[in-house]
């Protein structure tokens, strides 16, 4: 993967780190929503051995507060600026649907982008990656945040997810858009039993080619199964991280990176 001229090689899995500059995120929401504060998170977080930095500016938590572009983009900016001035060889990825951030993202730095819906929330997200041609998460999701989880009807979840892949990756290879990364969107659009009916068949998703990412850190599939809170859900986490790699996972998205990392050096 060429991240702003940086060459990824996911032959050995890598880990992003999440750094939620937003107020009211499930987890962390509130830690890190200032400049020196999402700083010092980025330290951690490659100090913990993070690959990739993930940087989201709006909360996709169910009821968050809706968030307008142009605060998304003044979240996000003097963020990356102070990142790329201390840790210039670090790849930021940006968590953003909406194209104008998108945009405003790379050229302010940055090298990814992990877009939630698909390219459903922004119709003109599809051609700015193929103007931008930077890497592009490409995650299923029902709806948005608000209304994803009344969206949750499927006759095989596995299957479907499986027929949005091909056919929004075929859009964006028409349009010249080389690396792509596959996102399931477990806890997005899916109901509990879902989601692991999903994980149990992750191993489907290699038929597209693509690198895979999976992102299960501390979500609801975790804790609410466990019937404990996101804070305890560090252990359930490392398990289902496990699961994901064992099933040819790419990349993890987590919080606590040590422990992905060790989970990584423990199955090589």
């Amino acid at each position: 993967m060429n991240a702003g001229g940086k060459l990824i090689d996911l032959s050995t899995p890598k880990v992003m780190g999440i750094l939620n500059i937003t107020p009211d995120s499930f987890y962390d929401g509130g830690r890190h929503h200032t400049v020196p504060a999402a700083l010092a998170q980025a330290e951690q977080l490659l100090t913990a051995g993070a690959d990739i930095l993930d940087l989201g500016a709006y909360s996709s938590r169910p009821g968050a507060a809706d968030v307008s572009a142009v605060e998304e983009s003044d979240r996000l900016l003097p963020v990356i600026d102070a990142i790329t001035a201390r840790f210039p060889h670090a790849v930021l990825s940006i968590d953003t649907f909406r194209a104008d951030v998108a945009r405003a993202c790379i050229e302010g730095g940055a090298h990814i982008i992990n877009d939630i819906s698909g390219g459903t929330l922004d119709d003109q997200m599809f051609s700015t990656i193929a103007g931008l041609q930077v890497p592009y998460i490409l995650m299923h999701m029902r709806g948005t945040p608000n209304t994803m989880q009344q969206l949750t009807d499927y006759d095989d979840v596995t299957r479907e997810v499986n027929l949005f892949f091909g056919n929004r990756i075929a859009t964006l290879r028409q349009l010249g858009v080389r690396d792509i990364i596959l996102d399931p969107g477990l806890g997005f659009a899916k109901t509990l039993e879902q989601n692991y009916e999903l994980l149990h068949h992750l191993e489907t998703l290699h038929v597209h080619g693509l690198p895979i990412l999976g992102a299960v850190s501390r979500k609801s599939m975790i804790y609410k199964k466990l019937n404990i809170k996101p804070e305890e859900a560090l252990n359930g986490t490392t398990v289902l991280n496990t699961v994901l790699l064992m099933k040819g996972v790419h990349i993890l998205r987590v919080h606590d990176v040590k422990a992905a990392k060790e989970a990584i050096d423990l199955l090589r």
